[in-house]
């Protein structure tokens, strides 16, 4: 009889990790159809009228029908989401720099910061678009959510620095600029990365509540009017659809920016490094 071999640690530690990676795939969608096909059941089975709540093959079919204003406005709000969002990441990490250069600056501007982000924009968005342009106050509500999280976590990783590596680097008599460029930023860029996932989701929060407080109709509008003038006309099915592409489009904005995030750490850093070994 011949004798099973058993395997070794490292087939084993490969298998161990394929069905993890497997798992971590098949379970959300498990869980998605069956919340589906729940919700579906209920709405069927309590014969519950669409303008109530509707089951998700009514919204899937609005979705079809409704699908050329309904990506139009998907392009307006995600145009609107990608310039505050470069304008967070501009403006967060170039500022996070300066105080990282100037701690008398950082003292003076950051409690300003601070006060930016526990500001609720809902409250600065209509006094923004009574002095600007209607499309600027909106991508400045974008960007004010998005910029102190970049700012933040900049900040943080500047800050965070190896002190024996920063006196190491003082002993060699690098300048402050080579200091800055060879060991500050690349020390930083995790946090960096990791501020840049919170801002992408949070600037499509800001241009949603900014399109909801502007209220303007049109070709133009986001998807934030299309929302609320579903509900004003009581086609619940399209304000379902609507939200659902707003669900979709923050989900791939977060796994674009968390692609991006592995694909520059995962040579070298822990928190990549992980997820392949």
């Amino acid at each position: 009889m011949s004798s099973l071999t058993p395997p070794t640690p490292a087939s084993a530690s490969v298998t161990d990790a394929s069905a993890l990676r497997v798992a971590r795939l098949l379970l959300p969608i498990v869980v998605l159809a069956v919340g589906t096909l729940g919700w579906e059941l209920v709405v069927r089975l309590n014969n519950i009228p669409p303008y109530v709540l509707p089951g998700p093959l009514a919204v899937l079919r609005t979705l079809v029908a409704d699908w050329p204003v309904l990506s139009q406005s998907l392009l307006t709000t995600l145009l609107t989401t990608l310039e505050g969002f470069i304008a967070a990441t501009v403006g967060g990490i170039g500022l996070a720099l300066l105080f990282n250069q100037s701690k008398w600056l950082e003292y003076s501007l950051f409690p300003y910061a601070v006060i930016l982000q526990v500001t609720p924009v809902i409250a600065i968005a209509p006094l923004l678009l009574i002095y600007l342009p209607q499309q600027t106050a909106v991508i400045v509500c974008a960007w004010i959510v998005g910029f102190f999280p970049v700012l933040s976590n900049t900040t943080l990783g500047l800050n965070s620095v190896d002190r024996n590596l920063a006196g190491l680097f003082q002993l060699y008599g690098a300048s402050r600029m080579q200091t800055l460029r060879l060991l500050k930023l690349p020390s930083a860029l995790p946090y960096i990365l990791g501020g840049l996932r919170i801002a992408g989701g949070l600037s499509l929060i800001g241009a949603v509540v900014a399109e909801i407080a502007a209220g303007t109709a049109g070709a133009g509008s986001g998807l934030a009017y299309r929302i609320a003038e579903s509900g004003y006309r009581l086609n619940i099915p399209r304000m379902f659809a609507a939200l659902l592409l707003l669900s979709v489009a923050g989900i791939v904005i977060y796994g674009l920016l968390a692609l991006v995030s592995h694909l520059v750490l995962r040579r070298w850093h822990e928190s990549a490094l992980g997820k392949e070994n």
